[in-house]
């Protein structure tokens, strides 16, 4: 299918949620899905990463809900494309690699826990989105913060395959580790993230599935403009 047989003009305020555990290929997808439909892409997990950034830069106890709420609250971040790169900015610093260290993996699951950190963010987000027009990813986006979601995916992927893809990451960014450690850090924010008290990771009843484990990012691409569309062309 080519995005010529796709009528962008009833997507058109419209929003696509789509949802899944880290190393499903979410941010790629989701990036790569709103050039295409020419909508905003809303990175909600970046979001926490930032706060998560924030708070260990200024000695801020991961398990300090009441200041990391304020933090999420009162933080100022926003989003900039670049030359098709999703920048994220905390002030005037740019914060799109930092906020992707393996520091700030280890504690964002702990710090996105926290329900004042999830209703500020969740708030944020819901504002963003108000007009509609967005492709937006996490692990709550289908379920807590657009429920009403127009299009719901949930991308999944076995554990083995989303570690050697964070591993293809930390090398890009230069940072040694292997991929029995990656793996071995997914399956505990897997644990986190689906064990948390508020928002935790599920699966929308309404949401389409696609397992990205044999899919190339061209081809998870591919699988949601088609599910797309067939959600636009239905009578």
């Amino acid at each position: 299918m080519t995005d010529d047989e796709l009528n962008l003009s009833k997507l058109k305020g419209k929003i696509v949620a789509i949802d899944g555990p880290a190393g499903s290929g979410k941010s790629t997808t989701a990036r790569l899905v709103a050039a295409r439909l020419e909508f905003t892409y809303l990175d909600t997990g970046a979001m926490y990463r930032a706060v998560t950034w924030y708070a260990l830069k200024n000695g801020i106890d991961p398990a300090d809900g009441d200041k990391l709420g304020e933090i999420a609250r009162t933080m100022p971040l926003e989003f900039a494309t670049e030359a098709a790169v999703n920048h994220v900015l905390v002030g005037e610093h740019d914060v799109t690699t930092e906020i992707r260290s393996p520091e700030v993996t280890r504690h964002v699951s702990e710090v996105s826990a926290h329900k004042s950190v999830r209703e500020a963010m969740v708030s944020r987000q819901q504002r963003m989105a108000k007009n509609g027009s967005i492709v937006a990813e996490g692990r709550d986006t289908t379920t807590v913060v657009f429920p009403q979601a127009d299009i719901k995916i949930y991308l999944q992927a076995d554990t083995r395959t989303r570690a050697e893809r964070r591993l293809l990451d930390l090398k890009r960014m230069g940072i040694d580790s292997t991929a029995e450690e990656q793996e071995a850090d997914i399956i505990r924010r897997d644990k986190h993230d689906s064990g948390r008290a508020h928002s935790p990771l599920t699966k929308a009843s309404d949401a389409h599935t696609v397992d990205t484990s044999n899919l190339t990012i061209e081809g998870q691409v591919d699988k949601i403009i088609e599910l797309i569309r067939s959600v636009v062309e239905k009578p």
